[in-house]
This record gives structure tokens, C-alpha cells and sequence, in this order.
């Protein structure tokens, strides 16, 4: 097992690395920019690096930096979290070369799910089913036209680098086509300096639904059911839940095993989550991210299970501590994100928290990094926390959900609490009848 443990990432997802090696015996780094000297993962963890300025490209995103602080500092292991260098394979292969565990997939499955033209050809190989859509990237208008009207209409064009929405257009018609085709290129080519997009038949009302899959490096492999990520702004996601409203046990069982043996078959080692899109009992590969997800503790709740812990003990040689067998679904979890910004157009409001209070009692869980009197920077993302409930039952959840969001105070700035207070009320989410386009249909309406 690993002495010490360096955390390259901030906020609520270092707390959450920084308790796991805590309960394990194991010390831990923190590395921050100048703008978070006085975050509370600086304050929690045992020895801290100041790795660069404000900018993350400078800090956060800064391999060189992040090396020297693990050979400064004797960490044997890094924890990437989500986000920052979590998915890139070149740190990963980096911190190989230089004798540091890299608590996460091989550089080769990052970088093999990292681009999503591959990561589709890989998921069809391995008999996942796949949307319809291109075959690899779609070089010009023209080889577009033949695309869409292959497949028909409505299609969705994606950067094969993207991500976050980004680089992601829909055209209903060919009249469409040519400017959703230009637009979702130049924005692929901002955000990631590679324009190459791929096009996706566009379905109508799924649902996002993702499994969660762990493997051992060796072929063992299991998952650990589903996650509906279907209430999304802008391609992010706001609102998880643990299980799916829509998912029966054998379609879980199914598409579960199915993804469990895909990854054995490739010998994955460490956390995964393979995507879907979900429409009439069809289940279809977008995307699979390898790391810890943001939304991991609902699965964490319903399977009583420490998913950090689990990725720590693989990455150190020692294997899962639980079988298939062993993961029996125990009651219904709810996560909402918690964001410093106002509504009703989301705009990012950092500053100075003058109170912060964090709701608690009975199948109540708060992640988060505010404290009274801390000052949000305004140079990253705007997620402040994340409110997590569990209990026997979905009503329960959600009556366990109104209730905490009613106990948190963040006083001082403001949050996205009042959509979440706004969406309990609304028959759709306490049926749990909705898709990935209802939140955005419903914000149009009520913010008209």
C-alpha cells in the first residue's frame, strides 16, 4: 500500500481523496494555485505545494509542476479527481515513466476512450451498442449530406475531442446541416484546437443513463448499476439519481453485465463509467470517461461502498474487496450540484461567503470545500458543493432532498438551491418521468 498520496485537483473532490487516505492510513499532498492558499483542501491534508498562479493552465494543469511536487514531497501516487488532468493520458504515461502510480486506467484506456471516434469503435468491438452515425470523422459538408441522409434526420454533429457540450450542434433537416456542420467545427477547434467532428443519429426523448463499472487490471471486472443523469443545462448534468426511475433489474442486469465484461475483455484497471443514451428498452454508447465521476456517491449510497477507497486499493496491486455477488441495491440516492450562480441565466458568482451551514441528519451526506468567511475565486468552476440523500425509497429521497436543501445556508453569494427547491414541486420529477431535454424545456418556459 502507498505511504503517501498526492491530490492534483481542488474543492470538494480533493476533501473527498484527502478523508480516503485518512481512514486508510495513508498521508496526503495537496497541491493548490496562489488563489487557493486558504482552501480547505490546503487545511485538510497533510503536507501542501504551492504549484503555480491563479491560471489553471499554470497550476492545476501543469504536469512539470504537479511531478515536482510528488519528487519533492516522496508521493508515490497521484489522485487525479475529475476534471483538470484526470483523462489525460500524457500525465498518466508521464507519471509511469517517472515511477509514480497513476490511481486511475492505463495511459492506453484513457487515451483510447479519450478520443470519441475510437472510444465508439472500441465499445462496438466489444459488443456494446452503439448510436448509429458516421464512421470515424466527417472530413467536409459534403461527406455530411451522405451521413445524415444515411441515417436520417435528426442528427447531432460532436467534436471527436469534445466535451462539456462543447463542439456539439443538432440539425432536423438538410437545410440545417450546413451551418450546425461549420458552427460545431469552429467551436471544436476553440475549445480543444482539433475540429474534427463525427455525426450521431439525434434521438428524440432518451434518457442519460450511465453504468458504473470497476476493473481489477487483471479481468476481473464488475458494475455497480446505473446512474440517471437525464436532467441536464446545456449538456451539464444538475440532478443524478441512483437507480434509474426508468431501469428495471433485468435491463440493469443486462446492460450491466455487458459493460462489466467489456471491460475484463480489456483488462481496465480502476474506476469507469460507461454513458448511454436510453430510449424505448434501447440502450446506446455515447461515451465512456475514465475516472471517478462527480455523481459517484449515489452509487457510493445505495451499494455501501468507498469508491475512492476501491480505486486506491487496485492502483496499489490489492484488488477489489467486493465480488458481483456482493452488491445488492439498498434504497434510492439523489445528488444535486450546488453552484455559485445566478439565476435565471446561471452566470458564475464567486465571492466572499459570509455564512455557510451544511444541512445534516439521517441519510444526509454535504460535499463540499466552503467555510464561513472563505472567498470563491473566480477563476474556476463554479460547482461549490454537492447534496446527496438517501433513503428506502425514491419518495423518501426526495422528501429527505426538500428538507436539506431547506437546512443548507450559503449566505453571501448566490446559488442554484432555488431550482432544485423549484423542480420538487413539479410532477414530472416526483414521477420521475423525464429526458435529457426536459430541463431545458421547462427553464425556456418558466424564465420566459
Amino acid at each position: 500500500m502507498f505511504d503517501k498520496i498526492l491530490i492534483a485537483n481542488r474543492g470538494e473532490i480533493a476533501l473527498r481523496v484527502i478523508r480516503a487516505c485518512q481512514e486508510m492510513g495513508i498521508k496526503s499532498v495537496a497541491v493548490h494555485s496562489t488563489a487557493d492558499a486558504d482552501a480547505m483542501h490546503v487545511r485538510m491534508a497533510d503536507e501542501s505545494v504551492c504549484i503555480g498562479p491563479a491560471a489553471s493552465l499554470a497550476s492545476y494543469l501543469s504536469k512539470a509542476a504537479i511531478i515536482s511536487a510528488c519528487e519533492i514531497t516522496g508521493a508515490q501516487a497521484v489522485h487525479p479527481g475529475y476534471g483538470f488532468l484526470s483523462e489525460n493520458a500524457a500525465f498518466a504515461q508521464a507519471l509511469e515513466d517517472h515511477g509514480i502510480t497513476f490511481i486511475g486506467p492505463r495511459a492506453e484506456h484513457v487515451r483510447m476512450m479519450g478520443d470519441k471516434i475510437t472510444a465508439k469503435e472500441t465499445a462496438k468491438a466489444l459488443g456494446i451498442p452503439v448510436v448509429p452515425g458516421s464512421d470515424g470523422g466527417v472530413a467536409d459538408y459534403e461527406a455530411a449530406i451522405g451521413v445524415a441522409a444515411g441515417i436520417g434526420y435528426p442528427v447531432i454533429i460532436k467534436a471527436t475531442a469534445g466535451g462539456g457540450g462543447r463542439g456539439m450542434k443538432v440539425a432536423r433537416d438538410a437545410a440545417e446541416l450546413e451551418v450546425a456542420f461549420r458552427i460545431a467545427r469552429s467551436e471544436a477547434k476553440a475549445a480543444f484546437g482539433n475540429d474534427e467532428v463525427y455525426i450521431e443519429k439525434y434521438l428524440q426523448t432518451p434518457r442519460h443513463i450511465e453504468i458504473q463499472v470497476f476493473g481489477d487490471g487483471k479481468g476481473g471486472a464488475v458494475h455497480l448499476g446505473e446512474r440517471d443523469c437525464s436532467l441536464q443545462r446545456r449538456h451539464q448534468k444538475v440532478f443524478e439519481e441512483a437507480p434509474g426511475p426508468a431501469i428495471t433489474p433485468a435491463l440493469r442486469d443486462r446492460i450491466g453485465q455487458l459493460c462489466a465484461a467489456a471491460i475484463s475483455k480489456i483488462n481496465y484497471i480502476g474506476a469507469g463509467t460507461i454513458e448511454f443514451l436510453y430510449e424505448n428498452g434501447d440502450f446506446f454508447f455515447i461515451e465512456m470517461n475514465t475516472r471517478l465521476q462527480v455523481e459517484h456517491p449515489v452509487t457510493e449510497a445505495i451499494f455501501g461502498v468507498d469508491l475512492v477507497r476501491e480505486q486506491i486499493r487496485v492502483a496499489a496491486g490489492l484488488g477489489l474487496s467486493f465480488s458481483q455477488g456482493d452488491l445488492a441495491i439498498n434504497g434510492h440516492a439523489i445528488e444535486v450540484r450546488i453552484n455559485a450562480e445566478k439565476l435565471p441565466k446561471f452566470t458564475p458568482c464567486p465571492g466572499l461567503v459570509r455564512m455557510f451551514h451544511a444541512p445534516g441528519g439521517l441519510g444526509v451526506r454535504m460535499d463540499s470545500a466552503l467555510y464561513s468567511g472563505y472567498a470563491i475565486p473566480p477563476y474556476y468552476d463554479s460547482l461549490i458543493g454537492k447534496l446527496i440523500v438517501h433513503g428506502r425509497d425514491r419518495p423518501e429521497a426526495l422528501a429527505r432532498l426538500r428538507r436539506a436543501l431547506g437546512e443548507l445556508i450559503v449566505d453571501g453569494i448566490d446559488t442554484t438551491v432555488p431550482l432544485f427547491e423549484a423542480l420538487l414541486v413539479e410532477p414530472d420529477i416526483l414521477n420521475g418521468d423525464y429526458n435529457i431535454h426536459w430541463l431545458e424545456k421547462w427553464l425556456e418556459t418558466r424564465f420566459a
